[in-house]
């Protein structure tokens, strides 16, 4: 009898354990279900494919089937179905090959599949002792797709602003609106390339809808548009194209030069109304260096410093833009540049904002307000404030570049008098500037980034370019007959050869290396090797830009070591230097006149050349307007060789080559060779920089 009782137990236990063991796969689940990589979906949602699709499902096996380590092999179910033309069923069916667990299953449908007809499928999971329920059984669905074998037809294209048939058109800064139609009624996109760029996709609101596209014109000539039409199941028309052909950005609307004879009482416009001055308004200032403004106006603050021309200038309901050479005599107070009226308050202002953190440079429309930039008492600065009706965006730029966060505004309409130095306020005129105007301009269109940076230029100016290939009396001449550079004790001009000795023909001879460039080079020799001149060559309180070629003679340097300085009472304004313990060519500038001021230090890293090669071509350039300081190596500056500096100051001492303050004394001596120095006030363009350090000045263009 116990015998029996065990007998009964284990096969219990037998039972139990195979019941755990043939448990069924896991119903697929409609989000792990896929056609052709679109998502399990039917009736309105059914996707198009563009061939007969691979359809995928991942399937699970339970862990409860399993011991610890072992694997839970399954296959894959797959059935397809659809009515024939002839109102048949028609059905497919495959089983995988067996994967593990939560693998991803597939098969891809045969090819003779019909096109244009709704495929319905659904697949289960078998373990090879039980299968799993449908995936459409219970709250699961049903798969669909369609198979689309027809690619759609081309697109046509057309733009009223800029017509095919048309040779030019206005232009550069002006909207063109594009619309792209393809006659097929499945297509839901367009891929499209502009010549130079944008390029992207543009989705229909429904399919078979056209679609318009903004265009915005940066630079003038040919142009052209590329377009495919793409349908719901991906397939690509053939392309089409567009060409057309874009103007120069027309003239502004109005223009006030302001460099009217001194003693006047009105301003000539150059296209715009006469705009008559009050009496708080001078004829004749200063304009600021570099453009092509001759003089400017001079605004004392008062109630009689205005310019006026009696009529609006633009809608500003429209697209346009406003801009002007501005230099505060303060900066303490809201002062307005330009605005124009509207009903008791100005339609738009341009000018100066005094604020908690500081005066900032502002543009305001229509309860929008774009500020940034740091305006200085006696700076000139450019400004420009641009209203994009397309965008719907209010921007700001100051000497050429944007500031501030774009502002969404909605103007009103103004159809008041344009102003120059002060805006309209519930009780009469208020904001008034103190300081000089000059070429103030109005646009009715999209004043673009070119076109913004060339108007903000200021030419930067030559001041001395060395060569250093001869030296007479101790001191090597600026080419164009300026101050010299006058050599230290341990400093000699090096010119090589005369290149007559080619050891390939002549072995005997001694083959010596030319200079870095044209006749010859400064040589230092590290101990009291130096070249400098009579007096300080750049203004370090305003923008300006030096450049040489420097080779340094040991791989490894013990010290750092000063290619070019410039120094203050107590310290370097700043110094170009090459620092050992980093392995790089640095630009130090101080923010003070003071021994152990805070310094702003950017860096290019470069092996140090150990006499061989032709050397590194280094520049610095400080812009004031913008107030950053760049280093450039071999015509290349970075994120790391550029840094904020807000208040350069003012140096007195003479330009050094070759060594640095240190103390009371010079210090840093280098060690190597120096060629091609070059001086400028302004700052350069970086691909004016990249014309350094070649024997010639660049052209500035």
């Amino acid at each position: 009898m116990v015998v029996g009782c065990v007998a009964a137990l284990l096969a219990a236990a037998a039972g139990t354990a195979q019941a755990v063991d043939n448990l069924p796969p896991k119903q697929p689940l409609v989000q792990d279900l896929q056609s052709e990589f679109k998502a399990c979906a039917t009736g309105d949602d059914t996707p198009y494919v563009p061939a007969p699709p691979r359809l995928s499902a991942v399937l699970y096996d339970p862990e409860e089937d399993n011991q610890p380590s072992e694997s839970s092999p399954v296959k894959g179910e797959f059935e397809a179905w659809w009515t024939d033309s002839a109102g048949v069923e028609q059905r497919r069916t495959n089983t995988t090959v067996t994967l593990t667990s939560g693998a991803h299953f597939h098969w891809t449908m045969p090819d003779d599949i019909p096109a244009d007809t709704v495929v319905n499928w659904h697949v289960r999971a078998n373990d090879g002792k039980a299968a799993s329920a449908w995936s459409d059984e219970g709250d699961g669905s049903v798969c669909s797709f369609v198979y689309d074998d027809v690619n759609p037809e081309k697109a046509t294209i057309s733009s009223p602003e800029y017509p095919e048939d048309v040779f030019w058109v206005d232009g550069v800064g002006v909207y063109g609106h594009f619309t792209m139609d393809s006659p097929s009624d499945d297509v839901v996109a367009y891929t499209y390339g502009f010549m130079g760029g944008p390029y992207g996709t543009v989705s229909a609101e429904r399919p078979g809808a056209a679609v318009t596209l903004p265009y915005l014109p940066l630079t003038a000539g040919p142009k052209s548009l590329t377009v495919r039409a793409i349908d719901r199941a991906g397939r690509s028309s053939g392309q089409s194209l567009y060409d057309f052909n874009v103007r120069s950005g027309r003239a502004p609307v109005a223009r006030w030069k302001l460099d009217d004879p001194a003693g006047s009482r009105s301003a000539a416009a150059e296209t715009g109304a006469v705009a008559r001055a009050g009496t708080g308004v001078t004829f004749g200032g200063p304009a600021p260096t570099g453009t092509a403004a001759t003089t400017t106006v001079s605004l004392d603050g008062s109630g009689h410093a205005f310019l006026i021309p009696d009529a609006p200038a633009t809608d500003i309901r429209e697209t346009f833009a406003v801009s002007a050479w501005v230099r505060p005599a303060e900066s303490g107070r809201h002062m307005t540049v330009a605005s124009q009226d509207a009903d008791g308050k100005p339609g738009f202002g341009l000018g100066l904002r005094s604020q908690a953190g500081g005066p900032a440079w502002s543009f305001a429309l229509a309860g929008a307000r774009v500020s940034g930039g740091a305006p200085e008492t006696g700076e000139w600065a450019h400004l420009l404030g641009l209203y994009d009706a397309e965008t719907g965006r209010a921007r700001l730029y100051v000497n050429g570049h944007e500031v501030g966060v774009a502002a969404e505004a909605t103007p009103a309409e103004a159809a008041g008098a344009f102003q120059i130095g002060r805006a309209r306020g519930t009780l009469g005129y208020r904001d008034r500037w103190h300081g000089d105007i000059g070429d103030v301009q109005v646009h009715d269109r999209v004043v673009v980034p070119d076109e913004v940076t060339g108007l903000a230029l200021r030419k930067p100016k030559l001041l001395g370019h060395w060569s250093l290939g001869d030296a007479a009396d101790g001191a090597s001449p600026e080419q164009s007959g300026g101050t010299p550079l006058r050599l230290g004790a341990g400093a000699s001009i090096y010119q090589g050869s005369d290149s007559s000795c080619i050891p390939e023909i002549d072995p005997d001879c001694t083959y010596v290396p030319p200079p870095l460039v044209g006749d010859g080079h400064l040589r230092l020799d590290g101990e009291s090797g130096y070249a400098a001149a009579d007096g300080p060559v750049v203004d370090t309180g305003d923008s300006f830009t030096l450049g040489a070629v420097v080779r340094l003679a040991d791989s490894g340097p013990a010290h750092p070591m000063t290619v070019l300085s410039q120094a203050g009472e107590h310290t370097d304004a700043f110094k170009v230097r090459y620092e050992p313990s980093t392995r790089a060519w640095q630009l130090v500038m101080p923010e003070r006149d003071e021994a152990g001021a805070a310094e702003k230090v950017v860096a290019r890293i470069a092996r140090a050349d150990g006499g061989e090669g032709s050397g590194h071509r280094l520049a610095v350039v400080y812009d004031d307007g913008s107030d950053t300081i760049k280093l450039y190596l071999d015509g290349q500056t970075s994120a790391e060789a550029t840094a904020s500096l807000p208040d350069g100051w003012h140096s007195t001492g003479a330009l050094q080559v070759g060594r640095a303050k240190a103390g009371d004394g010079w210090g840093e001596y280098l060690r190597g060779d120096v060629d091609e120095v070059q001086a400028y006030s302004g700052a350069l363009r970086d691909k004016d920089v990249n014309g350094l350090g070649w024997g010639t000045d660049p052209c500035l263009c």
